[in-house]
């Protein structure tokens, strides 16, 4: 993409990241596409060090610095430790880039005495997945965790949100919020569909199988019935540990490199997420880009993005689960129809997309900032090197 498809004055950017979710993939698309029109990121990951694929799919961008250290996360047990050592390294981190936009991917930092206009993203949370997973409020143990998130959203100056479904929930959890706005995440097809080959029998999945808002639990319950085999690829083990999830009557892919899970998008005939929670799914648009058809679980963010060009099931519904599935297995020409459907919607969600959208947020936010601070100066360029672990 050229600097052209975004004609915005160059930014230096302070965005933080984990390197244990989807906020991973989606904070490498947007660097990738603002550092090719010509801005300057900084990327703080947490979580996890980076795995030695994650890091070399960083030192692949141009103007891109990453820095990580493995800072538990908010949602992870017993965080706040680390989630003050990780302010400090944050802190520390802001005074020498001098960014001109700090990009929060979590809400516990928003709080911070930040030197530049703070934008924050809402990709889940916790309270939210607690009420669609567990159809109640989140328990007294998460009463920190739903005070830091409410301070931390308070603080910001704009909220963005994937959908306007996860920022309706935002709001219902939160309390009213300051300036707001919808910005659709965007992807690079992960798998181009195979030009002249048929697609091949089988139903794919991918998610973090230990997470029950994914709800592999209903493919497994229904494989057994189905006439085409079930394949799950996605990690086992929750990231605080514990024994792997079980899941008998589907085949396991495990935890699968990028170019290995483009290929069996690229084979499969469908796609199943009957997600109790999902923000916005990337998961599935990457598999709409590969040419599958979709089975969705019926929840409003999910609505929102695929409006007609998907399936819909109850999430609990195991017999419209395996009756829908089946449907498509045994009619060709809906599954075609539907894959055609799903492709085309997907255009819509491109990086060059989202990119435009975070541009226009980040100039609303400088244009504030250099109204209340007339007269700053430009501040010294940013390395385009990737840096090592660590501040």
């Amino acid at each position: 993409m050229g600097a052209e498809a975004l004609p915005r004055a160059p930014y230096r950017v302070l965005m933080t990241t984990d390197t244990v979710g989807g906020v991973w993939q989606y904070a490498l698309e947007l660097c990738r596409q603002l550092c090719a029109g010509g801005h300057e990121v900084v990327l703080a990951a947490s979580g996890a060090d980076p795995s030695p694929d994650q890091a070399a799919e960083a030192l692949a961008i141009e103007g891109l610095e990453l820095h990580a250290m493995p800072y538990r996360l908010e949602w992870m047990s017993r965080p706040w430790d680390d989630i003050a050592r990780a302010g400090d390294w944050l802190l520390d981190l802001a005074g020498r880039v001098r960014p001109d936009i700090i990009h929060l991917n979590d809400y516990s930092q928003g709080g911070l005495p930040w030197p530049a206009p703070v934008l924050m993203v809402g990709h889940s949370c916790v309270c939210s997945w607690w009420q669609a997973v567990r159809g109640a409020p989140a328990p007294e143990e998460w009463a920190q965790y739903r005070a830091r998130v409410s301070a931390g959203l308070r603080a910001a100056d704009l909220v963005v949100a994937p959908t306007a479904a996860m920022l309706d929930s935002l709001e219902a959890h939160y309390g009213p919020l300051p300036a707001t706005r919808v910005i659709a995440n965007g992807r690079t097809p992960l798998a181009r569909p195979r030009t002249g080959a048929p697609r091949e029998p089988l139903i794919l999945a991918a998610g973090r199988l230990w997470d029950a808002g994914k709800n592999i639990q209903a493919l497994t319950a229904v494989a057994g019935g189905l006439s085409w085999p079930v394949c799950v690829a996605g990690e086992a083990r929750h990231p605080d540990g514990g024994d792997e999830s079980l899941h008998p009557g589907v085949r396991l892919l495990g935890q699968l490199p990028r170019d290995a899970l483009a290929g069996w998008m690229a084979r499969a005939g469908i796609y199943a997420l009957p997600a109790r929670y999902e923000p916005f799914g990337l998961s599935a648009l990457e598999a709409a880009t590969a040419g599958c058809a979709l089975v969705l679980g019926d929840i409003p963010s999910l609505r929102e993005v695929w409006g007609e060009a998907a399936l819909y099931v109850p999430p609990d519904d195991h017999d419209a689960l395996a009756a829908t599935l089946q449907r498509l297995i045994d009619d060709p020409e809906l599954r075609e129809r539907q894959a055609t459907r799903a492709a085309a919607r997907a255009a819509r969600y491109t990086p060059e997309a989202m990119a435009r959208g975070y541009l226009a947020a980040y100039a609303g936010l400088a244009a504030g900032a250099a109204e209340l601070q007339p007269g700053v100066p430009a501040t010294a360029p940013v390395s385009a090197a990737v840096a090592g672990a660590g501040p």
